[in-house]
This record gives structure tokens, sequence and C-alpha cells, in this order.
């Protein structure tokens, strides 16, 4: 064949293109149960951030994870309880691997949908982990947090963005942000959940107890601000069922 002729050119990029495309998509496969196995850990990893119960050896979450949350489960905004899993089930389920970020953006039109929630024991004591999930300043942030037994002070908290700014909205997913939280309350005397307001320094909020927002990261402080209402009120016929008082 003419190498110079029009055919051949024709020919050779649409082979090249078909051996791309089969050395792409078999790199894919390779990968693809690393890669699911790693946004597992992540998960798991945030979470024991949450209790306090981090560990730099990666290899080592998913047995102290295992250890820590005892259940995982589904639930719905009537606090009834659809799903348990215990055992050889925990991180391996419909709650631990459900997108939380569409759920609640679908309650508002299906109230009834299932939602995760984990229970965790640290040094013997129950904390109720409820995963959190909103919109910052440029992309989507998340969290979780922890609950003592008593269905409303915080224990821990942890929380992540996409694409925050360096330096200041960014700043949600530091240790200093999320330990600004411990010991606040998400629901009032009369057990209604009414989250927790993040505040610029100074200002006075409604009834909700408070934490100093991000400083120059207004915008995302506003959307922690909202997650925390939007996300934990879900969970509030569950928490006023199950909280030991």
């Amino acid at each position: 064949m003419n190498r110079e002729s029009n055919t051949y050119t024709i020919l050779y990029a649409a082979i090249m293109v078909v051996l791309v495309a089969v050395a792409l998509a078999f790199t894919s496969q390779v990968l693809k149960n690393p890669q699911e196995e790693n946004i597992k850990i992540d998960k798991m990893e945030q979470i024991l951030r949450s209790v306090h119960q981090a560990t730099p050896d990666k290899g080592a979450v998913r047995d102290l994870y295992k250890k820590i949350v005892k259940q995982e489960l589904l639930i719905n905004t009537k606090g009834e309880v659809i799903a348990t899993f215990e055992g050889e089930d925990i991180a391996n389920n419909e709650a631990f691997n459900m997108n939380t970020a569409n759920q609640f953006k679908l309650l508002n039109s299906s109230p009834d949908l299932a939602l995760p929630l984990y229970v965790a024991e640290v040094d013997g004591a129950k904390k109720f982990i409820l995963p959190l999930n909103g919109a910052g300043l440029w992309n989507v942030i998340w969290g979780y947090i922890a609950i003592d037994a008593d269905g409303s002070t915080v224990f821990g908290s942890d929380f992540g963005h996409a694409g925050e700014t360096p330096g200041l909205g960014a700043e949600i997913a530091t240790e200093t942000f999320a330990s600004r939280f411990i010991g606040k309350h998400i629901a009032n005397q009369a057990g209604e959940v009414i989250g927790i307001a993040v505040v610029k320094n100074g200002k006075s909020p409604d009834e909700r107890e408070f934490v100093d927002g991000v400083t120059g990261g207004t915008l995302t402080s506003n959307g922690v601000d909202a997650m925390l209402s939007h996300s934990l009120k879900p969970y509030e016929k569950y928490l006023q069922a199950n909280a030991t008082k």
C-alpha cells in the first residue's frame, strides 16, 4: 500500500484509535477494583475522623472501622429502621455505598426515601454518625458529624470539599474548623433538630448554638450552615426515639 496515499493515512489513524481505545479500556478495567477500594477506604477514614479515630496506616483502616462501627442502618424520616447491617456486612452494603448527596436532593419530593446512619462505639460509649451533603462557593461540600447517645451533643465532625479556595473556604476541611463543633448541640430543649449556626465573629445567631465561620470564607461558611440544617433534620425522629437521656 502506498504510504503517501490518503487511504493509508485514514487506515493507519483508524487502527491507532482502536488500539488506544482498547488499551484505555483494559487499563480502566484493571484499575477499577483498586479505585473502588480507595474510595471506600477514604470514606471510612472520614467517618473515623468524626469520632477521633484516625489512623495513618492505610492497611489498618478497614479493621479499625469494623471495630468502631457496630451497625450501619437505613432509616426514613419517620425514624423507622428499614435495614440493619452489622458483622461481615459492615462497609459492604447499601447503607455504606449510598450516594447521600442524591438522596438529600430527592427528600423534598420523596420524604420516605432511605438515608444511612452509622452506630459507633468509642470507649464503650454509643455514637450516632450522620452524613452531611451541601454546596459551597465553587462546588459540593460534605461531611460526617458524630452525636453522643443523648441525640444532640456533638462528639466530633469531619468536613470535605471538592473545590473551595485554598486558605479560605478550603479551611472547612481542617481539624481546627471541625473542632469548633465539639460540645455543641444540634437539638433544642424540646428535642427538635435545628442544626448549628456557622456565623461571622460577633454576629448574633438565632436560637441555634453557633460556631465561628472561616475567616474570608463567608459563602463557604454559609454553605456549611445550610448543609447542617438540611442534612440533620431528616434524622430528628430517629434521634428522638433512640436517644439515651
